[in-house]
């Protein structure tokens, strides 16, 4: 990530909350584009449990996103050159090519059924939706998969 273009990024946000910062605003450091990838791809993926996401590894999920160089960052990773989504052509030289339908990612953690006796008078006197209509089916979520959690 660019120093000077973060500097101004920086200056120009409120700055009480970049007081509360303990290193953003003055950090010197520069990221390479590789360790970007890490922080914004193969960093949350391994957090999340995705063990499918964030590496190019046998097994992984083929989400693949090519970019021609470019001086200006920002330019550059506004207009991908090729995506690959599963696998699937999705962006071809820059022409959208394929509308590849993915999976939606969630999570079903085990919780103590007795919390819904807690939440459903707050959500019945404050809320403008009932509590039963206030959970989505999965049958309302096509090509979902449950990504599994630490504690199932």
């Amino acid at each position: 990530m660019d120093r000077e273009f973060r500097k101004q990024q920086m200056d120009s946000v409120n700055q009480k909350a970049v007081a509360k910062i303990k290193r953003g605003h003055h950090m010197e450091r520069e990221y390479t584009l590789q360790e970007i990838a890490i922080v914004t791809r193969a960093g949350p993926a391994r957090i999340l449990g995705l063990k499918n996401k964030g590496h190019l590894g046998p097994g992984a999920d083929a989400d693949i996103t090519i970019y021609d160089e470019h001086e200006d960052k920002e330019l550059m990773f506004s207009a991908p050159r090729y995506v690959l989504k599963s696998g699937h052509l999705i962006i071809d030289n820059h022409e959208f090519r394929n509308n590849h339908e993915g999976k939606i990612l969630h999570v079903a953690p085990g919780y103590d059924e007795g919390i819904k006796d807690v939440i459903r008078p707050f959500v019945e006197d404050f809320y403008t939706i009932k509590f039963d209509n206030y959970a989505v089916s999965d049958h309302y979520i096509p090509r979902h998969e449950v990504v599994p959690t630490a504690k199932q």
